[in-house]
């Protein structure tokens, strides 16, 4: 999609109004011991749903984060917003050993033993079965070169000095000065109802959806759609998480109901079953239609 998309989105999946970006990351499948596929259905973060016990389920199980330094602090740095047009990415499905995922500090795996477990990080899946989910994070790049809204590869027009979890990044180096906001998704998978699906050899049976069963090549997409200057408004502002938008405080940013975020979908264009158990994971035999065609 082009353009500046905060302004052609109708409707939202996130709890403010006005951020119409999009963010993806891959899908994630179980592989059964007789060779077929399940996706793993995602699951809502902590402290999201607090609307009451009768308010519906969050759809889905990603958690956006723009920080200015860290979970405890705004800092005092200037933060510049993504501006419209703007697209990055973070990660690379081609990383294929263990050395290049460790590099790649702001890329990784939590095993949940509960839903607020934090820390134990790894980059790779966790070797064994986790008691409440695996959550996968990426931490993107903040610093910009202040020119380029994208770049060929979608990451060369940024610079990343991430650290790793949510510490304060270092400082922006010459040749991309712009201190950006530090986005960063938290995603939650439910691997818990595969629990008794374990292979009996002991081996790690999930697999993201371009068939990397280590987790070494994890990415994301990022594209930037607020509306005006709503999210320059928040990063000017000393407001922090629910606050920015909470109702009966002077909210800096407009938030809608769960229900209503649930009403936003696309209409799905896929044909095929990629919710099923499936003899072979989504694309694979047109990939490979394509490639030797």
């Amino acid at each position: 999609m082009k353009g500046d998309i905060g302004e052609q989105g109708t409707c939202t999946t996130c709890a403010y109004t006005e951020d119409f970006s999009n963010y993806w990351t891959a899908v994630m499948y179980f592989r059964h011991e007789n060779g077929s596929y399940k996706r793993v259905p995602q699951y809502a973060n902590a402290q999201l749903g607090t609307e009451g016990k009768d308010a519906p389920d969050i759809q889905g199980g990603m958690t956006i984060y723009y920080t200015q330094q860290d979970f405890t602090s705004n800092g005092d740095q200037h933060i510049t917003a993504f501006q419209p047009g703007f697209r990055m990415t973070v990660g690379s499905p081609t990383t294929s050993t263990l050395d290049a995922a460790k590099a790649n500090k702001g890329l990784r795996y939590t095993c949940l033993q509960t839903i607020l477990t934090r820390g134990s990080e790894t980059p790779d899946f966790p070797a064994k079965p986790c008691a409440a989910g695996i959550m996968a994070i990426h931490h993107f790049p903040n610093c910009w070169d202040g020119v380029n809204l994208d770049s060929p590869d979608h990451q060369s027009h940024m610079y990343s000095t991430v650290k790793g979890g949510f510490q304060v990044s270092g400082a922006c180096p010459a040749s991309h000065p712009v201190r950006m906001p530090q986005l960063a998704y938290e995603t939650m998978w439910n691997t818990t109802v595969f629990k008794d699906m374990w292979p009996k050899d002991g081996s790690q049976p999930f697999v993201w959806s371009y068939m990397d069963n280590k987790g070494y090549g994890t990415h994301a997409d990022y594209v930037f759609g607020w509306k005006g200057d709503s999210l320059q408004r928040v990063m000017n502002d000393s407001c922090m998480f629910h606050k920015c938008g909470s109702p009966g405080v002077q909210s800096v940013l407009k938030t809608q109901t769960i229900a209503e975020m649930n009403k936003c979908a696309v209409k799905n264009t896929v044909t095929e079953d990629t919710e099923g158990w499936l003899d072979e994971l989504p694309g694979q035999h047109m990939a490979a239609v394509k490639f030797t065609a």
